[in-house]
């Protein structure tokens, strides 16, 4: 987590001669066309003609295909390089970025480095939630970037990735082969070409263009934030259902290093999914995790210092001694933390050469056991103690 990732949200500009940039007439057409298009023809089609089930079962799949290859591809695996894919995947995913028309790998992956090192930054962050949920969600798309020159300097990684490079070289021709010519051959092998462009076409990139937009206005407005509040971004489970797993935003942020963004079983990240589908498979390696002690410690922190500012607020009685008891409870958290983790690291080191100092693992995996107890009994008086502040 780089240090711009801990700062609180930067003062808006205050620079009055500061120049109001021009509407992008180019996106606010794709934008608007798109939009009317769903609204009217698509359901008038639908009345009139009528859709079949195979035509929605492609829908279904445009819309995976479309949305899995910005939140695994574009995001994931090239922003942030939580894991590696093989080429096939990584062509599927180009592809398939393309069909989503939020532009090239390079250009996305750009700007949202730049969010990540800027994030809610009102002049460096590409689309600050401190702009705004409007701003932030479509709005700094239809901004006329003539005026300045596009910053490619934190890409020169993707550079070296001739798939990116092609993609970006034949983004236009690839955006538009797979948004009309595609959608209209898989409807006409399906028995309706016009249905095929409206549904798997328009109404699908509607659709996917506003579930990936939330997760830069909406998960920056809407949520929780159990493991850090050094910026705007929210842990909101709905918001998952709507982006591919991609609405576990606090997470991501804390730890954009992750190939994960929903951590637990029972959080919906078909994203991640994917990517360990794809590592069972060989087509995706080197899948990046946090290590689970420092989440603990961060998901404790939040946990004591919102027990702090409850205790603060409400001018509780013994407040000095709360405030002791919790600054304890915690250190003894923390420290059964990391004494856990430091042998769980040994046992595992000596795993790997087991035949040597078998005799030396089968203790040290003993202490682990007793030490896995205390930690457990840690959890839980420290789970008694903050619920209190909940």
């Amino acid at each position: 987590m780089t240090n711009q990732e801990n700062k609180r949200p930067l003062p808006p500009s205050n620079n009055a001669e500061e120049a109001k940039p021009a509407l992008r007439l180019d996106v606010f057409t794709i934008f608007l066309g798109t939009t009317l298009v769903a609204l009217t023809l698509v359901p008038w089609y639908g009345f009139t003609s009528g859709y079949s089930t195979g035509m929605w079962v492609a829908f279904a799949v445009f819309m995976f295909w479309n949305g899995l290859s910005i939140t695994a591809g574009y995001h994931r695996l090239w922003s942030h390089k939580t894991y590696k894919a093989h080429p096939a995947i990584r062509v599927i995913f180009a592809i398939g970025g393309a069909l989503a028309v939020q532009n090239s790998i390079r250009i996305w992956c750009a700007d949202h480095r730049h969010h990540h090192r800027f994030t809610d930054h009102v002049d460096k962050d590409p689309y600050s939630a401190q702009r705004g949920f409007w701003y932030s969600h479509m709005g700094w798309m239809l901004r006329d970037y003539e005026a300045t020159e596009k910053d490619f300097s934190n890409i020169k990684d993707l550079d070296q990735d001739p798939i990116v490079v092609w993609q970006d070289k034949h983004y236009v021709t690839l955006a538009l082969l797979s948004n009309f010519l595609l959608t209209t051959l898989i409807g006409a092998m399906l028995g309706d070409a016009i249905g095929g462009l409206l549904l798997l076409g328009f109404l699908r990139l509607v659709l996917s263009h506003h579930t990936t937009f939330f997760i830069n206005s909406l998960a920056h407005f809407w949520g929780r934030q159990p493991y850090s509040d050094g910026n705007s971004s929210k842990d909101n489970p709905v918001i998952a259902l709507f982006t591919y797993g991609e609405g576990y935003h606090n997470f991501h942020h804390t730890f954009q290093w992750d190939y994960r963004n929903g951590i637990f079983w029972y959080q919906y990240d078909p994203t991640k999914w994917l990517i360990k589908a794809l590592s069972w498979c060989s087509l995706a390696t080197d899948l990046k995790r946090i290590a689970p002690e420092i989440i603990e410690q961060n998901m404790a922190l939040m946990q004591l210092q919102v027990a702090r500012e409850k205790i603060n607020k409400f001018k509780m009685k013994n407040t000095q001694l709360w405030l002791e008891i919790l600054e304890t409870e915690y250190d003894q958290l923390v420290e059964a933390l990391n004494e856990w983790s430091s042998c769980r690291q040994h046992w595992m080191e000596l795993k790997k050469d087991s035949i040597l100092k078998k005799w030396e693992e089968t203790e040290t995996r003993q202490k682990l056991k007793e030490l896995e107890s205390a930690l457990d009994f840690q959890r839980q008086q420290w789970k008694m103690l903050t619920q209190q502040f909940a």
